[in-house]
């Protein structure tokens, strides 16, 4: 399958624009549960206001937050799918760009040491572009993630010791949520990685806290954890936007990988209330959007 790549130019600017305008079907299912679990009179005030700012945001075209984040593009690409990979980075990146300038969106992203922004939302090694190969003839696709500060800004790693077990897996992901609060516009999805190296860790928390809600861990020692914190979670207290109540997380995903004999890194990364995303799929019966 031959892929166009000023189609693929068009489509990473729709999805950015997308993804900070339309609130995926889960996310919007997902607070449903949490109204109907929270006790708390101030946690189902906010849970409300915060409903209702996202129907008022898709009712009159607008974004859902004013954070457009860190863009991150993440691409699937089948067996059978031909294209010039450097071409394809470069499309990805026109389009975002041209999603800034001629939508327009606020540039939030500047250079690291001067705080320089070209007004563009790309810099070094920005946009965010994760390339995987799935086992799939006639397939590509693009989902698109704007990561906010608020969310990322509560990103932690812990190389914990092997002989500690479980137990230090599942004190440091509390402490983490206790120590983010309110700060990242809960209820959160925290996305927790183990295994792997430093780096790989990092990146498992950032896959598993942008997952869709309903979704499980593949290994089945993490499903089972995902369900224990999630409740262990959403007993602490801090409630919607840290203000009190029950909802203080949709959910705890969790990615895992194998690791060193002599090391067990664990990563927090956290999503905000707004876990927005948008997705692209070609296919041979075309191109459709999604999330």
């Amino acid at each position: 399958m031959q892929i166009d790549l000023k189609q693929v130019e068009d489509a990473s600017k729709e999805l950015y624009i997308r993804a900070l305008k339309v609130l995926p079907p889960d996310i919007k299912e997902g607070f449903q549960g949490l109204v109907a679990r929270e006790t708390n009179a101030t946690g189902q005030s906010v849970l409300a206001t915060m409903i209702r700012n996202i129907t008022v945001a898709e009712s009159t075209d607008n974004l859902l937050c004013q954070d457009t984040g860190l863009p991150i593009y993440n691409v699937a690409i089948g067996r059978n799918v031909t294209l010039d990979g450097f071409a394809l980075k470069q499309s990805i990146r026109t389009g975002c760009e041209r999603a800034t300038r001629e939508y327009p969106l606020r540039s939030s992203v500047v250079h690291p040491v001067t705080r320089k922004n070209e007004q563009t939302s790309c810099g070094a090694q920005v946009p965010v572009i994760n390339i995987d190969f799935v086992d799939a003839a006639d397939h590509l696709s693009i989902e698109m993630i704007p990561k906010g500060s608020g969310s990322e800004n509560n990103t932690w790693l812990h190389m914990a010791i092997p002989a500690d077990g479980v137990d230090a897996i599942k004190t440091f992901v509390i402490d983490c949520v206790l120590n983010a609060g309110g700060k990242t516009c809960p209820p959160t999805i925290v996305g927790v990685g183990i295994g792997g190296t430093g780096d790989l860790c990092v990146h498992l928390a950032k896959v598993a806290a942008t997952r869709p809600l309903g979704s499980r861990c593949s290994d089945a020692e993490g499903a089972a954890l995902e369900i224990q914190l999630t409740t262990a979670v959403n007993q602490l207290g801090v409630g919607p936007q840290g203000l009190g109540g029950d909802a203080t997380s949709f959910a705890v995903h969790i990615e895992v990988a194998a690791t060193h004999i002599t090391m067990n890194p664990v990563s927090v990364n956290m999503q905000c209330h707004s876990a927005r995303r948008a997705r692209a799929t070609w296919t041979p019966h075309g191109l459709a959007y999604g999330f």
